[in-house]
C-alpha cells in the first residue's frame, strides 16, 4: 500500500493500519519501513474482536483489509494480504 499511496490520495481515501501494539513500537515500525499511513494502537483487541480479525486462539490478529465507503459502509472485506490492485479497485469504483 505504501507503494500506491499517490492513487490512495487521489482517490480521497484514509488508510491506516492497526495493531495491538504499543505506541512506542508503532513509531519504530513506521520508521523503520517508511510507512506512511497512521497506526492505531488496540491493545485490548476491541476493534479486532467487532471486526472479526481475531484468530481462534482470540488473543492473535489475522491480517484483514477493510474498504469503508463515503457511507460508511464496508465495500470491500478480505483476510489476509490482497493484491493492492484489488483494493484500489474497491476505492475507485
Amino acid at each position: 500500500m505504501r507503494d500506491d499511496k499517490a492513487q490512495l490520495d487521489a482517490a480521497d481515501a484514509i488508510v491506516f493500519g492497526m495493531n495491538p501494539g504499543s505506541l512506542a513500537s508503532h513509531d519504530k515500525f513506521s520508521a523503520k519501513y517508511g510507512f506512511p499511513f497512521a497506526l492505531l494502537v488496540d491493545q485490548d483487541r476491541t476493534a479486532a474482536q467487532a471486526y472479526d480479525a481475531l484468530k481462534e486462539n482470540g488473543k492473535s490478529i489475522q491480517r484483514t483489509v477493510y474498504v469503508v465507503d463515503k457511507q460508511g459502509k464496508i465495500a470491500f472485506a478480505k483476510q489476509g494480504m490482497p493484491p493492492d490492485s484489488d483494493i484500489l479497485a474497491a476505492i475507485t469504483d
